[in-house]
Formats: C-alpha cells, sequence, structure tokens
C-alpha cells in the first residue's frame, strides 16, 4: 500500500471516538477532536462527521482506525456500544478512500509502544523502556470504557502485535474480599470476567459490591466520581481495583512473555497514578509463586501520552506502506 498524505487515524470506543490527520512521515496527530460513540450511527458515520466538521479542506489518503472490540479479517464489532457489526471494506466504500485498515485498539497501542519517549512512561515498577531492548515480547492492556490486552512480539524483520480478548478472562482474586466480590459479581453478571470490574463500569460496581459487603447504604458513583472523591469506600474500591489489575497484569506477563515490560493504558490510570503506587499492585503483579525472580525483573509502567492510539494507528500505515517502517529499536 502506498498512500498520500494526510492520513486519517482514529481511536473509538464506547464512549468516545477520537480522530486525528497524520500531516507526514513521522509526524505527531493534529486535528485532533474526540465525538461522543453514541451521536453516531456507526464507524463510517463517525468518521465522516470528523470529516465534514474538522478535515473538509483535505482527502485522506488512507486511513487507520482503532476500535474497542475484536477484529477479524476486517469484520469488526464494537464491543461496549450500539454499533452494529461492520467490515472495513464497507468503510472505505462508504467514505470514498483508497484504503481502511480497521485493528483493535490494543493492537494500535501496540504498535505505539516504540514510537513513544521515556517522558509518555510513568513507571509503577522497573525501569521501563517504550521498546523494551528490542529481544523481548512486551504487552499492553488496560481499563477504559472495557479492559483491553496486546503483545507486540520481536521478529528479525520488525515488531508483529498479536491482539486478544483478554479483558474476558476469569479475574485473579487473592483475598478473601475479592472472593466475595467475586461471588456477588458472578450472582449478577453470570461469570467473573475481569472487564466486569477492571474497566470504567467495573469502578462503579466494585463500588457498588464493597458497599454491599459492608452493609451500608451507599451514594452510587461514576468511575470518574470514584477516582476524584477518595472517601473512604472510594479509596477502599481504588485499592481493590487496583490489586486485581495488578494480578491480571502479572498473568498476562506470564502468558505473553512480556519480558520486556507491561504497559498499563485505558483512560483511567493516569488519573490515580498516586494510587497505583502506593497499592498492592506491584506486590499482586509480583506474587506468582516458583516464578517470582523471573516476573520480578518485569518492568510495568503507566502509558502517559494523551494520544497513544492514534500514534500507533499512524504507526501501522507507515508499516503498510513501507515494510522497514517499524525496524526494532
Amino acid at each position: 500500500m502506498s498512500a498520500s498524505y494526510p492520513w486519517l487515524v482514529a481511536d473509538i470506543g464506547g464512549t468516545n471516538a477520537r480522530f486525528a490527520l497524520i500531516e507526514g512521515p513521522g509526524a505527531a496527530p493534529t486535528r485532533v477532536y474526540t465525538l461522543p460513540t453514541r451521536d453516531h450511527a456507526g464507524m463510517a458515520e463517525a468518521a465522516a462527521a470528523y470529516l465534514a466538521e474538522y478535515a473538509s479542506d483535505v482527502t485522506p489518503g488512507a486511513a487507520c482506525l482503532a476500535i474497542a472490540g475484536p477484529v477479524v479479517n476486517g469484520a469488526y464489532r464494537l464491543t461496549n456500544a450500539h454499533w452494529e457489526p461492520d467490515t472495513a471494506e464497507n468503510v472505505r466504500a462508504s467514505l470514498g478512500l483508497a484504503h481502511v485498515d480497521v485493528i483493535n485498539d490494543f493492537e494500535a497501542l501496540a504498535y505505539a509502544l516504540p514510537n513513544l519517549a521515556p517522558a509518555d512512561l510513568h513507571a509503577v515498577g522497573g525501569d521501563a523502556l517504550p521498546g523494551g531492548d528490542g529481544t523481548a515480547p512486551l504487552a499492553v492492556l488496560g481499563p477504559g470504557t472495557g479492559l483491553g490486552v496486546a503483545a507486540l512480539i520481536p521478529t528479525p524483520s520488525g515488531w508483529i502485535p498479536n491482539p486478544g480478548e483478554g479483558g474476558q478472562v476469569d479475574i485473579p482474586a487473592g483475598t478473601d474480599a475479592e472472593v466475595e466480590v467475586m461471588r456477588l459479581l458472578r450472582a449478577e453478571q453470570g461469570a467473573a470476567n475481569a472487564e466486569y470490574l477492571l474497566s470504567g463500569d467495573g469502578l462503579t460496581r466494585l463500588h457498588r459490591f464493597l458497599s454491599m459487603i459492608h452493609g451500608i447504604q451507599a451514594e452510587a458513583r461514576t468511575a470518574a466520581e470514584i477516582c476524584e472523591r477518595r472517601d473512604p469506600l472510594s479509596a477502599e474500591t481504588l485499592e481493590m481495583f487496583c490489586a486485581l489489575l495488578g494480578a491480571f497484569a502479572g498473568n498476562a506477563a506470564l502468558t505473553l512473555g512480556a519480558r520486556g515490560g507491561v504497559f498499563l493504558g485505558g483512560g483511567i490510570l493516569p488519573r490515580i497514578t498516586d494510587v497505583l503506587e502506593k497499592s498492592d499492585f506491584r506486590r499482586r503483579f509480583e506474587a506468582k509463586p516458583r516464578v517470582e525472580e523471573y516476573i520480578r525483573a518485569i518492568p510495568t509502567a503507566i502509558i502517559m501520552h494523551s494520544g497513544p492510539a492514534l500514534v500507533g494507528a499512524a504507526a501501522r500505515l507507515a508499516q503498510t506502506s513501507s515494510p522497514t517502517a517499524m525496524e526494532l529499536v
């Protein structure tokens, strides 16, 4: 694929659809605007609205649209929104563009990792480098509207992303209180998927479950309110959230062999870096009997960049147009 600039890139979740343009090789995203996902019938409609409102003077030569949901052979489904399943080809035809890629949003985050700067990371265990040392796999995961997971694998010809649906695995309860939360979760949802607690809605659900366990009538709180207010119940909610995330991240690191580092994305964690640092996150990450030495050497860091999936979507287009564009660092 060889496409002229500008390129259209997007990071589309269940709540917000964020679009931008890439004006040239290696350029940072510009004309970055966010549209509410619920205001549009689908991906093509949201992209068309962005182009009409903010980029009517250009015709993108290509697009890479990262979406919070599974993508298989160009067919995609947005997990936490009302959009009907669709295909990249339908979006391309609707927009009248020469080339459209649709990829998982955490695949885009994986593509972004070697393109971040050290200043874009906030270490919460070890000394993580954006691309590791270039010889070991990396993992990226994180809570937002949902819970995403992906790996980035080094090969002799460059980095290869490996997205999945890791947010749908069972959550790793490790304390009596967490087991009780799991009991309530299974009773309500029929399963104890990690995303049911390690997400924006999950924070709200965890807050409600803890109020039930304590036998108190607590006011319903949004994820943002829980992160901001820090009252005793909110503080307990965040502490358990971080501990569960640490156990989940440690499992992902072991499963993916992510010796180059585990990078934490999503919209929640940059708001609570102080809580995560003081929490049981890292202790639970390392609490893996028989492999503690192995996992203790794996660094963990929060991605603080304001638009990493946009950077990753641009990196995907660069790799597609030039096979050497993402050589190992």
